[in-house]
């Protein structure tokens, strides 16, 4: 496939370090699209005749039939995906499948393939992550009433919500899914026309196959085209931080189901058992939902580390993005299934949950508040008496709300039975009315909200994105 440079084929050895197909044939249906797009630019130009151009469209059709049908025989002798469809398209209709390559280099055309596999995913990973908030939204609004602890440390902090703590992450898959809309908006550029690396001396019109893919315009510099992986690292950045929170909630559904907590329960869908235990009910999706994250961040850094030398423009070792891209993608897709089902598959344990919230003196910042709320105390006196005021409680090993009002107003002698009012987890929550807090009321109005923000139009949709779709961030 080389021409008549090469007298002597390549070693063993070679031809092995050499070969892409065995990975980059998953690029097929991008490779042939462009094909396509730019076989009509060339026939339009006047570069190729209308009647091979006819035959190179049927043979690309014939083709992707082939590999879809899996009767497609791939050759590593061919290299990657560029030159099998090549070879075998001019087997199909003769010497005119030679002419597809006219004013064309491997080093657009993988260019050009990688941005649309890297554009065809995102556009596969956004209805999933909008169907992740989907279920996290309902599954908020079913528990925004149900009282859990909050951490700081993993210590019991103060009592939240369930359902505010389920819209947290509501939150981060938003910020997941704008990402990933920004470089869909930046990598939207076609480097087709660039060539090798310095354009064509032929009359083409970079514009025409731009429009036919659905690129918002042609690369602006040649060398810029062949060389740039930027978005690739960003999609990859993007999925990093992406599993990221998948991670965190994977690490807090293993640790809901652990019997220390009891918080939740997973049914047999989503668990696995063990061979030598026979009680064990394991969150085996949740930990190797939690594990993925670092097959992704490790193919960002390989990436990384393979760009970071290259002078312009190509250079072989850009052979080395694919794998890494293909299995980010893939093991965040994987993440984004198991959790999203796991999600919609959980059950809380809500007396445990309150239980738990009611433990370790968790509504004393309550006490605090209301001592310079209603005795005038400023905060940091206020706290001081809480803190006498548990320490009391904690050896007498009771709750606050236990403590007798003599022994309170011992400590501070403005204190009045109002005070008990406030001692409650349910108290505690419903208080907490502020932008954002957790109050089954605030979380109620924010699950509604949510499904305007970030839902489908089902849910009455959300803000435009660019080219019409919907992204509701």
């Amino acid at each position: 496939m080389w021409g008549g440079r090469y007298k002597l084929g390549p070693a063993e050895i070679m031809e092995k370090i050499n070969a892409s197909i065995g990975f980059d044939r998953r690029l097929y249906a991008q490779d042939i699209a462009g094909s396509l797009a730019h076989c009509d630019m060339l026939v339009a130009q006047g570069i190729l005749s209308a009647k091979d151009g006819r035959a190179i469209k049927r043979g690309l059709v014939k083709v992707r039939e082939e590999i879809e049908a899996g009767r497609f025989k791939f050759s590593t002798k061919l290299e990657d995906i560029h030159f099998n469809v090549e070879g075998r398209l001019t087997d199909l209709i003769g010497p005119a499948g030679g002419r597809l390559h006219t004013a064309r280099s491997r080093n657009d055309q993988i260019a050009l393939d990688v941005r649309l596999w890297v554009r065809d995913t995102i556009d596969r990973l956004e209805p999933m992550l909008a169907d992740l908030q989907a279920a996290l939204i309902d599954r908020a609004d079913e528990y925004a009433a149900t009282i859990m602890p909050g951490f700081t440390h993993l210590q019991t902090a103060q009592p939240i919500t369930f359902g505010h703590h389920l819209m947290a992450y509501v939150e981060m898959v938003g910020r997941d899914r704008s990402r990933l809309s920004d470089c869909r908006a930046r990598l939207n550029e076609s480097p087709l026309g660039a060539a090798a690396l310095a354009g064509s001396p032929h009359p083409i019109d970079p514009r025409k196959t731009a429009r036919a893919l659905g690129f918002d315009r042609p690369m602006a510099n040649s060398l810029d085209a062949v060389s740039d992986r930027d978005y690739v690292v960003e999609f990859i950045a993007a999925a990093s931080l992406t599993a990221v929170h998948l991670s965190r909630l994977s690490e807090e559904i293993v640790l809901w189901c652990s019997a220390p907590f009891r918080f939740i329960s997973l049914s047999d869908a989503f668990t696995t058992g063990s061979s030598i235990m026979p009680q064990k009910r394991n969150p085996d999706a949740a930990e190797l939902t939690r594990a993925k994250v670092g097959r992704i961040v490790g193919a960002f850094t390989a990436l990384c580390i393979i760009l970071k030398g290259l002078p312009l423009t190509y250079g072989k070792d850009m052979q080395e993005d694919k794998e890494p891209l293909f299995d980010a993608a893939d093991s965040l897709e994987l993440g984004i299934a198991a959790m999203t089902g796991m999600v919609r598959d959980l059950k809380a344990n809500p007396e445990r949950m309150r239980a738990v919230a009611s433990a370790d003196y968790s509504v004393a910042t309550d006490l605090a508040d209301w001592l310079v709320r209603k005795v005038g105390l400023p905060f940091r006196q206020a706290h001081h008496v809480t803190g006498r005021l548990v320490g009391i409680a904690a050896d007498k090993g009771v709750d606050l709300d236990k403590l007798t009002l003599a022994e309170m107003q011992a400590v501070e002698p403005k204190i009045d039975r109002g005070v008990y009012r406030v001692l409650t987890v349910e108290a505690s929550v419903n208080a907490r009315k502020s932008l954002g807090g957790t109050a089954p009321a605030n979380v109620a109005r924010a699950v509604k909200e949510a499904r305007k923000r970030f839902l489908p139009t089902k849910w009455g949709g959300g803000p435009k994105g660019r080219r019409g779709q919907t992204h509701g961030f």
